[in-house]
């Protein structure tokens, strides 16, 4: 198809724009107003990306729409009155330390493009724009308008989106390229939500938790996690060096080594995890986890501290399906629960957990929230709810679904590979009918959310030629939902 080697002629103009929209810095950032009176929402690197992208669009001859700098979308107009919607987002959790390449360089070494938001997502979104444009080029007349659409804060709170479709109509079907190949029949529902807990003033001499803190966002698991304890009275150098016999001993019982050094008259703790997707905890471990695992053999001053410490490693800890929380769910469609702790900060008068929750199709919120009560309340634990986002299905058989597997699997040569229900939560929650398709394929490193994320450039090229016959197929006159 004309279209397909297009794609082959202008993969370099491809790779260029990739390395353009992945040097725009797009962690969420604090809004602003400018100069001009324009309110960025989402901070400066966002709205970077999304006018990077949207003049791409322009200068390909599309009709672009700025939806007040809270999303916008690329139009190839069809004949008739449906629109196909690919529902992307060029926001990216924040970089974070220790990348060997420069997370927003770009940077291009044996075939692999590195830098953050190169597979989640800004790599499957201008692979879709490309699409597009090829289909263009090759002077295809789509019946259903092809319509692009950029979400902004898909990575936090999806306020974004909520704003976009309240102003625009939502796509009658299509996909989103943010997730794996073959395709997303089905996601959990998602929950972002505190534990807190007030702590009681304590005086007297001993060791005192002054701080903790780990984690960079709800959907992360922590790489790294921070402490510093103080002890006070004339025992101070024999409880330090308690503590260094004790990390020592905890190193040898569970291979976590945690790095400690004296800061003044405090003692500072610092465990090292693995950073993963938060739907995908298993693929890391949780640094606040190791932590909180060592300090549950200390015994603090305040007994409200000891508690709260408790609570984590009894009801939360290395636990990755709710079991020992109370919420141990699981069904045959989508398995179990998955639960990773995103983020913890604790001081000397309150701790705090940030937990990301993702639960079977065939529960609803409420059960997640009546299962952790009686846990909670025993522990005098507060529950604060931020986030909610229901459970996506969508059967099989569909011919939505049936259309797009087809497509992966004659491009792929993969039989094997089934329809999945996933964990992770994407833009198909936005708008009824649409399904997670690629862009990661089956069996190669996911570095999503990780340090030194890349898009591999031969998946690039491939996931380019499958999301235009995707489109071409969606956007036909014979496709009917």
């Amino acid at each position: 198809m004309e279209y397909q080697e297009f794609l082959k002629k202008n993969k370099d103009d491809m790779i260029f724009a990739l390395q353009k929209v992945v040097r725009c810095s797009s962690e969420e950032g604090e809004p602003f107003v400018a100069p001009d009176g324009q309110t960025y929402p989402f901070g400066q690197g966002v709205q970077d990306a999304l006018e990077t992208v949207l003049e791409m669009g322009r200068e390909m001859g599309f009709a672009v729409k700025n939806v007040d700098n809270y999303g916008g979308h690329i139009d190839f107009p069809g004949s008739g009155d449906k629109i196909m919607g690919i529902l992307g987002h060029l926001d990216v959790v924040p970089a974070g330390d220790g990348w060997q390449h420069e997370p927003y360089g770009g940077e291009i070494e044996e075939g692999r493009l590195y830098g953050r938001g190169t597979s989640d997502d800004k790599g499957p979104v201008i692979a879709c724009l490309f699409a597009m444009k090829a289909l263009k080029e090759a002077g295809y007349q789509p019946k259903a308008t092809i319509r692009l659409i950029l979400g902004l804060d898909e990575e936090t709170h999806w306020k974004g989106m909520e704003y976009y479709f309240a102003r625009e109509r939502k796509p009658d079907w299509g996909f989103t390229p943010d997730a794996d190949f073959p395709l997303i029949n089905g996601e959990k529902g998602m929950l972002v939500f505190d534990l807190a807990k007030k702590f009681a003033r304590t005086s007297g001499e001993g060791l005192v938790l002054r701080s903790l803190s780990g984690g960079i966002a709800p959907n992360s698991v922590p790489d790294s996690c921070r402490a510093v304890l103080n002890a006070s009275g004339p025992q101070q150098g024999e409880i330090y060096e308690e503590i260094r016999a004790k990390a020592a001993a905890y190193k040898e019982e569970s291979g976590h080594a945690l790095k400690i050094r004296g800061m003044g008259k405090s003692l500072e703790l610092i465990s090292a995890g693995k950073a993963s997707h938060g739907a995908k905890p298993e693929d890391g471990l949780n640094a606040i986890s190791v932590m909180m695992d060592f300090l549950g053999r200390l015994s603090f001053v305040n007994e409200d501290v000891n508690d709260f410490i408790s609570f984590y490693n009894r009801h939360l800890g290395f636990c990755l399906n709710g079991e020992t929380a109370g919420i141990g769910f699981c069904d045959e469609k989508s398995g179990r629960l998955v639960l990773n702790v995103g983020m913890a900060e604790i001081g000397p008068e309150a701790g705090k957990l940030v937990i990301n929750i993702r639960y079977p199709v065939s529960n609803v919120a409420e059960d997640i929230y009546a299962g952790l009560k009686p846990v909670l309340d025993r522990y005098e634990i507060g529950l604060i709810k931020r986030e909610e986002k229901p459970t996506v299905y969508i059967d099989v058989n569909d011919p939505l679904v049936q259309t797009l597997l087809s497509i992966y699997r004659e491009h792929s040569g993969d039989c094997e590979s089934q329809p999945q229900v996933i964990g992770g939560g994407t833009y198909a929650k936005a708008a009824p009918h649409i399904i997670a398709y690629g862009g990661m394929f089956p069996g190669d490193e996911d570095r999503m959310h990780q340090r030194d994320e890349y898009i591999d450039l031969k998946r690039y090229e491939q996931m380019a030629a499958i999301y235009a016959d995707a489109i071409y197929k969606l956007s036909a006159e014979e496709y009917e939902v």
